[in-house]
């Protein structure tokens, strides 16, 4: 069997970093038996470009949250020449959606959709359809504008009284805590704290074994 290689972006946070361990443990759990191993494209090590050479056989799922550089070029760069499936990254996805709306609080006058924030356009584009199926505004962390305490602060001009902020952040770090300094009354938790990102991230492994044996016919 192939193994997963769970390729998630890195954080300086050890509690963030935690988090996505957890997360890659749950996963190896639900599959006795399944090589499952963890790299990252920034921050922390091993790198993808490092682990890549010693799996053999592997489905890399990106544990990313839209397909923008890392996966398009950090990941895309290390699998280069080798039979290795990449499968979609976590999100955008109808499962995450889903968790977001269930970690809201009732009676909210406004819902802020916080994302990281990148200078890619096909990002952004997920980030607004995302927040548009929610009836949500959209707010950055960081690189793009506009950020999310501008987005909470002009809501609270307008009357708003009670805003929840829907974190699209995978796991806790510093961008993470930003959303709690951004003024509103609400954040949602980090998205791979809810057991269905554990299910999404073995639907994309099945979906990369589906793709590797199509390869080979």
């Amino acid at each position: 069997m192939p193994t997963l290689l769970a390729v998630a972006h890195g954080t300086r946070s050890p509690h963030g970093q935690s988090q996505i361990r957890d997360l890659v443990a749950r996963v190896a759990a639900r599959r006795p038996g399944l090589d499952v191993r963890l790299a990252y494209v920034d921050v922390q090590a091993p790198k993808i470009a490092d682990v890549v050479p010693q799996v053999g056989d592997a489905v890399v799922v990106p544990l990313l949250l839209s397909a923008g550089y890392h996966v398009r070029v950090d990941i895309a760069e290390a699998v280069a020449g080798r039979p290795i499936p990449v499968t979609r990254p976590l999100g955008p996805d109808d499962a995450l959606l889903d968790s977001m709306v269930r970690r809201l609080p009732r009676g909210a006058d406004a819902v802020v959709l916080a994302a990281a924030g990148s200078s890619d356009p096909d990002w952004r584009a997920d980030i607004d359809a995302l927040a548009a199926r929610m009836g949500a505004h959209v707010g950055y962390v960081a690189g793009h504008d506009p950020k999310v305490a501008d987005v909470v602060a002009g809501l609270r001009e307008r009357g708003a009284r009670r805003i929840a902020i829907a974190s699209y952040l995978l796991a806790d770090g510093l961008f993470y805590r930003k959303l709690h300094q951004a003024g509103a009354d609400w954040v949602t938790p980090p998205l791979c704290l809810d057991p269905v990102t554990t299910d999404l991230v073995l639907q994309r492994y099945r979906a990369g074994l589906l793709t590797t044996a199509s390869a080979r016919l």
